[in-house]
């Protein structure tokens, strides 16, 4: 069995998880998300050794891709750190070499074969595989696909934006995974209240964790579910939504597009599909006082 590859459907859409990095510790809950002590205790009967690493007790973080095959297209969510990558502001993502288009093959998805490639948000493990190295210079992996970018994100992480004094991490994933793709003239830069890509599958803007942090809906038949991308970190966050990570760049807007989010979810029996809970990634959700509980976990 390919642990790194599962499949499902969610009406008339196949998914593909395909992961590239397993689950590992990412650091303590405090500090990953501020505040969030508390509810972090509350879980702990669920949330090791899935979610938390029981020696460590750290939050225990997964990277992975999502593809989508709607309407006869190809599409890829979220595409990872990316090999030979530097960033100084992470160790765990610098100079990766996995086999990740490997896995990409493996689960019956060649480059060329990509339609449209999404970027939820301009973070290094989400924009990663836009490129690869060829010669010596970042080239788009996907040569045949538009990809999809929030324009918000790309002004704040571009040349001349406010990210540049952040993060050294900012300036180099933008160079090596954005530029090229824009350059190549196939980057579509969206804003406004939505995107619909097709009928089945709209982007919608969710800012805080990013200016131009977004989320991916899916509705087929009677089936709905939210790509939440990096609205939640930990599943503890299902019970402290107001509680933001601390790589949040507005951390009081994060929360009010996460309670927004969940509140949808919860009402509207969406699936909940955020970028990084390792294992069963989807939580079906309901209202709990004032957060949120898992009634089941899926895909």
């Amino acid at each position: 069995m390919d642990t790194d590859i599962e499949h499902g459907r969610l009406g008339d859409v196949e998914i593909i998880k395909v992961v590239e990095v397993r689950a590992q510790p990412f650091g303590a809950a405090h500090e990953m998300v501020p505040g969030i002590e508390d509810a972090w205790r509350d879980g702990r009967d669920w949330l090791a050794p899935r979610f938390q690493d029981p020696d460590s007790g750290a939050v225990l973080v997964a990277v992975q891709a999502w593809v989508l095959r709607s309407e006869g297209r190809t599409i890829v969510v979220d595409p990872g750190v990316g090999n030979g990558r530097e960033r100084p502001g992470t160790p765990h993502f610098s100079g990766l070499d996995t086999d990740f288009p490997d896995r990409l093959a493996r689960a019956g998805v060649r480059p060329e074969d990509v339609d449209l490639v999404v970027n939820t948000h301009v973070h290094g493990d989400h924009v990663g595989w836009n490129t690869r190295n060829e010669g010596g210079s970042w080239v788009p992996t996907f040569p045949n696909a538009t990809y999809l970018v929030p324009r918000a994100d790309h002004d704040f992480f571009g040349p001349g934006g406010a990210a540049r004094t952040l993060n050294d991490n900012h300036r180099f994933l933008f160079a090596d995974s954005i530029a090229p793709v824009v350059a190549a003239g196939q980057a579509v830069l969206w804003e406004g209240q939505s995107h619909r890509i097709d009928g089945r599958l709209t982007l919608e803007p969710a800012p805080g964790h990013t200016p131009g942090s977004s989320v991916l809906r899916l509705a087929s038949g009677t089936d709905r579910a939210v790509f939440a991308g990096d609205l939640l970190h930990t599943p503890a966050q299902f019970l402290a939504p107001t509680c933001s990570s601390a790589m949040c760049v507005d951390p009081a807007q994060s929360a009010a597009s996460r309670v927004r989010v969940l509140g949808r979810a919860a009402d509207e029996r969406e699936l909940v599909i955020p970028a990084h809970f390792p294992g069963p990634g989807a939580a079906e959700i309901r209202r709990d006082g004032a957060g949120f509980a898992v009634r089941r976990w899926q895909l």
